[in-house]
């Protein structure tokens, strides 16, 4: 994992540990849209609780299923809104520069073209952090 200096903490009112907080939220997404693309599956078996009794868990499989997609999109909704929010013409950089461990300016710049100079870029994103420190 590259190293990420933190942003300035007087300027932005983040410190060290909620910037890596922040970013270590960010890095989930991927997980998160790959859990939400395969979770399709709400057929098992009853589950019974530990008495034995034979009485079936609380809610069903489909409410489960349910409620933790339902957390997921919105946590990846936050972090996509936060990015159009920090810019709307280069949230698609910042996105990938924000969930993406390999994703630096570098890279940005020579394999997706990004259409900004580096000091503008860390600006977004540095504002891409500031107001995602607000939201969560």
């Amino acid at each position: 994992m590259p190293d990420v200096r933190p942003i300035n903490e007087k300027k932005y009112e983040i410190n060290k540990h909620r910037f890596l907080e922040l970013r270590y939220h960010c890095l989930q997404y991927t997980d998160w849209r790959r859990e939400l693309t395969g979770m399709t599956d709400t057929v098992r078996s009853i589950e019974y609780s530990k008495e034995g009794k034979g009485s079936p868990s609380q809610g069903s499989a489909t409410e489960h299923l349910a409620i933790r997609r339902t957390e997921l999109e919105e946590k990846c909704k936050v972090i996509e809104q936060t990015a159009i929010e920090a810019d709307p013409e280069l949230y698609p950089w910042i996105l990938e520069g924000v969930t993406q461990d390999y994703a630096t300016y570098r890279y940005l710049r020579d394999a997706k073209k990004i259409p900004c100079g580096k000091d503008m870029y860390y600006d977004r994103r540095r504002r891409f952090y500031w107001l995602l420190s607000r939201k969560i």
